[in-house]
């Protein structure tokens, strides 16, 4: 073990002082160092940077508390009080990126004795300075300073208006006909002999998958996509105006040029393309299935010349059990939660080489579990499982920095947030916890930087899914799952089963890629001009993206998470598949556990975090530059 320690988290009577104490001591010493750096800056050029780290690593610890606490500590004290701690975190960093006395002593830097890791920090730090408005007179920095607090306030409340948004349905027994009995005992009746299921994850998925009174579906479907409206409508044609005044103050068309820049595909009008050639690769594919599916719906409903989405995951399902034998209920079965997460840790463990120690130590929630990550005999890292909903918690699947780790000083610490239930699993909920997990080990691995702001997933954001992705692949292989997957008897899945569930999973992923493009093309064209009638837009656009028509009466963008978080750059899941495709093709079938390319993926991928272009890092894997090929083949198979 190393001599770092990770942080003592507070119990719940502290954690209401604690948080706010914590994240106002980090903004404090960062104060004080920013005063120093401008009154007295060091002469040597090495210097200067570590001064200018120090303050990232003071105001990133505080964020990391801020941005955790805000979404899952049980207490509504404690998360407003995390929230504003963060906007006074936000608003001080906004005026330190303006800041030009700080700004001319970086930019005075002679980089000619610096190495190639301190010479790209210094870069990424001078051209984020000129995105936050530095160069731009008195007048136009101080309305950008404001907007970026307007902003920060309008996504918080974007974000509470889901979180806090849980609707629900309430119906008699009857009308919950083919659900798993292991559900229907964790919904009893009410003393009004009525069943209340709600639009959270473990109620609404297994719900609109195996319920058969379409009425059931539709009103639960009607209730998912209308989560947070009316209020959310508002708030974000509020978040729309402000970024786009914010693009156009810093001289860019659009916000989505502006978000663009910095990411690997470069400006919008390459998001469009790109866009429009998944949607075209996906054509053939997604028409071929969906008509297998409207053919199996008009079996039940004769008249029916379409299908919505109210039936789209219920009749997949039926198309996967009758015409691949694949029966979600059966393979459910074989994926208890408790075995599937020491599954997860066991494979990831052997696969890169390290190891996962439970730690008894105090968290927000008796739900967390805690882990130290261990390599090679030292602790590099600390995780949290809090993998269960709960009110006020994030409603979602994402993984979210406690802590960004720097060499010598400071371990990574890392969040995994999930909805999942305490019993049985849907196999593709397995694969989202791989994928989430993914970004958990990328940010404990990448964890070992000098610079704060390369360290774990920092790289360009259209390539941090790609890790992520990839390691769904592992949820997916017989070998794999028969180490943790058991049903109540003890007996492994079949391998024939696992090769029936990746053929049925096959099946949709055309008319579920041009699904994608639709959400993609939403998040990217109401930040490319002003629109009235943001329900009209995603009915527009969801007629020429997805091959499924759009449910009257919802108001699907109001739940849509991504159009804060992601902005104009939803595109980046499918672009990251991509790459995830094809640094895929580099592992044998036969064996995912291969040392010597899992070791390689780890070294060139993972542990640089984002101190090397994300281009750079998967060409350091493969040997070449990534191509659309694996993609393209996996698509027309």
């Amino acid at each position: 073990m190393t001599d770092l320690e990770p942080q003592t988290l507070p119990t719940a009577d502290e954690a209401l002082d604690w948080v706010s104490r914590t994240c106002d001591g980090g903004l404090d010493r960062a104060r004080t160092l920013v005063a120093d750096f401008k009154q007295a800056p060091p002469a040597a050029a090495l210097d200067v940077l570590h001064a200018w780290n120090d303050i990232h690593v003071a105001l990133g610890d505080a964020a990391g508390i801020a941005g955790v606490y805000s979404e899952a500590d049980p207490s509504g004290d404690v998360r407003d009080a995390a929230e504003k701690a963060m906007q006074r975190l936000d608003a001080f960093s906004t005026e330190l990126g303006m800041d030009r006395e700080v700004f001319a002593v970086l930019d005075a830097v002679d980089e000619s004795g610096l190495d190639g890791t301190a010479r790209r920090f210094l870069e990424r730090t001078l051209r984020d300075f000129r995105r936050s408005g530095v160069d731009q007179d008195d007048a136009t920095r101080a309305r950008l300073t404001e907007l970026a607090e307007l902003e920060l306030k309008a996504s918080q409340e974007h974000s509470k208006n889901i979180r806090e948004g849980v609707r629900s349905i309430t119906v008699p027994p009857e009308a919950l006909a083919g659900m798993p009995q292991d559900w229907l005992d964790a919904h009893p009746a009410g003393d009004d002999g009525l069943v209340t299921v709600t639009t959270d994850y473990p109620d609404s998925i297994p719900l609109i998958t195996f319920c058969s009174d379409a009425s059931t579906r539709m009103s639960m479907t009607l209730e998912r996509l209308n989560v947070a409206w009316p209020a959310n409508d508002a708030v974000l044609q509020r978040i729309l105006e402000l970024r786009a005044e914010h693009a156009g103050l810093l001289g860019y068309d659009t916000w989505a040029d502006y978000d663009a820049e910095v990411k690997m595909i470069g400006n919008a009008s390459a998001i469009g393309e790109f866009i429009d050639k998944i949607t075209d690769a996906a054509a053939d594919s997604a028409q071929r299935d969906k008509a297998v599916l409207l053919q199996r719906f008009q079996q039940d409903v004769p008249e029916a010349t379409d299908i919505s989405s109210a039936d789209l995951t219920y009749y997949s399902e039926l198309v996967r059990k009758e015409q691949y034998a694949v029966d979600a209920q059966l393979v459910r079965t074989y994926f208890t939660f408790e075995k599937v997460r020491q599954g997860l840790l066991d494979v990831t463990g052997r696969l890169f080489g390290i190891g996962f120690e439970p730690v008894d130590v105090v968290t927000w929630h008796e739900d967390v579990a805690a882990y130290d990550v261990v390599r090679d005999g030292d602790r590099i890292g600390r995780i949290y499982l809090d993998l269960h909903p709960r009110d006020g918690k994030y409603k979602h699947a994402a993984q979210f920095d406690l802590r960004g780790g720097v060499r010598g000083r400071q371990l990574p610490e890392g969040v995994l947030m999930c909805n999942f239930g305490r019993g049985l699993m849907e196999h593709d909920e397995v694969v989202t916890l791989f994928h989430e997990f993914g970004h958990l080990i990328h940010h404990v691995l990448g964890g070992d930087q000098e610079w704060i702001t390369f360290a774990g997933v920092a790289t360009e954001w259209d390539f941090v899914e790609a890790p992520s992705q990839m390691l769904e692949e592992w949820a997916w292989d017989a070998d794999v799952l028969a180490t943790f997957a058991t049903d109540e008897h003890g007996e492994t899945i079949p391998a024939g089963l696992v090769a029936k569930m990746r053929r049925a999973d096959d099946f949709g992923k055309g008319f579920q890629a041009r699904t994608q493009m639709f959400y993609a093309a939403l998040s990217l064209n109401i930040h490319l001009r002003r629109y009235d009638d943001l329900t009209a837009v995603v009915r527009d656009l969801q007629a020429r993206y997805s091959v499924f028509p759009y449910v009257p009466d919802t108001h699907f963008h109001c739940a849509f998470g991504h159009l804060d978080g992601y902005s104009s750059g939803y595109y980046t899941y499918m672009w990251s598949l991509v790459i995830a495709k094809d640094m895929f093709s580099a592992f044998s079938a036969d064996d995912l556990f291969d040392a010597e390319v899992a070791g390689r993926y780890r070294d060139t991928v993972l542990v640089p975090g984002g101190s090397k272009d994300a281009a750079d890092l998967v060409a350091d894997f493969l040997g070449r530059p990534y191509t659309f090929d694996a993609y393209a083949a996996w698509l027309a198979e």
